[in-house]
């Protein structure tokens, strides 16, 4: 469920792997959680929460009750955590991240997890039912559907800032995935978003 690290002159602290935490809000929540059971975090990231010393079971029991109550969850196994480190990977690059995105996936991924990508590329396929790739792009048109309703970028800018070679791609890939053209999904006054922890 947790691992120890340690650094020079503080005390032990303890790691925990946090299921559904996509954004800003989502840190902000389970930090107030953690507070709430007494536990004193010393980092809260995507996915990743570090706490100083270690929590008693009852602590840790609370935690899990609370976060669940969120609909958060703590993971205890090493698949799970290596495939929740790529889906953060991607949701922080698509959603967080201000740099252009034409990039090579497999070293973006293998960079941030620190792990061969054909043996998460596999892994992520076994457990998720779909690829990497795949979810990459689902989470792409839900940043595309965004910068539609805002309505603050032309679609040349939208494919540019995402990483699409053209704005044809970018509308091809668009239909594909939602059955709409881009221009048609902006003109909806219903604009369908997907919440990016159920992609």
């Amino acid at each position: 469920m947790f691992r120890y690290t340690y650094r020079l002159n503080t005390f032990a602290s303890v790691k925990f792997y946090i299921k559904n935490m996509v954004c800003a809000r989502c840190k902000m929540a389970v930090a107030a959680v953690l507070e709430k059971a007494g536990i004193k975090a010393t980092s809260v990231e995507l996915g990743e929460v570090e706490v100083q010393g270690e929590p008693s079971a009852q602590q840790i029991e609370k935690l899990s009750e609370n976060l669940k109550t969120l609909g958060f969850e703590i993971i205890d196994d090493r698949k799970s955590k290596m495939i929740e480190k790529v889906k953060n990977a991607i949701v922080t690059l698509i959603h967080h991240s201000e740099e252009q995105q034409n990039l090579n996936l497999s070293d973006y991924i293998t960079q941030q997890v620190n792990y061969d990508y054909t043996y998460l590329s596999n892994l992520f396929s076994e457990v998720e039912g779909t690829t990497i790739e795949k979810y990459f792009i689902a989470q792409k048109i839900e940043k595309v559907k965004e910068l539609l309703r805002y309505d603050e970028l032309t679609l040349s800018e939208i494919a540019y800032k995402l990483g699409y070679s053209s704005v044809a791609y970018l509308s091809n890939q668009f239909k594909k995935q939602t059955g709409l053209t881009p221009t048609f999904f902006k003109a909806q006054k219903q604009n369908h978003r997907i919440n990016i922890e159920d992609l």
